[in-house]
């Protein structure tokens, strides 16, 4: 239900949308239930591996969400769990930007320890 809330989004006067929500109103209590919590979520996730060339490793979890007014666009958002060591070289990776850092050449920049890759 929270799915089709968000995808739906504003465009709640859509006929069609209407007729579903209506018929399946009638035939499901499962279905009443679940619209009556008015939920709404991004799409879910999954999570990423990815090696950036100045921090190394990074598992980053990331959501999809449509964007309003535009013929499908999607807005994927990556994100780090919060105190995590990837939120730390998230943070590191902010601070070389807004330093301007990463327009130093490889072989002049330290290079990033390789960390030990753990299955979860």
């Amino acid at each position: 239900m929270a799915a089709l809330r968000a995808y739906a989004g504003p465009d709640t006067d859509d006929p069609r949308l209407r007729d579903l929500v209506g018929d399946l109103s009638l035939r499901s209590e499962r279905f009443r239930t679940l619209r009556a919590r008015h939920e709404v979520s991004p799409r879910r996730g999954r999570v990423s591996h990815l090696t950036h060339p100045l921090v190394g490793e990074l598992k980053l979890h990331s959501n999809k969400l449509s964007v309003d007014g535009t013929d499908g666009l999607t807005l994927v958002v990556c994100h780090a769990e919060p105190g995590s060591r990837d939120a730390e070289l998230l943070d590191i990776l902010g601070s070389l930007t807004a330093t301007g850092a990463e327009r130093e050449t490889p072989h002049e920049r330290p290079q990033a320890r390789p960390r030990e890759r753990r299955e979860e």
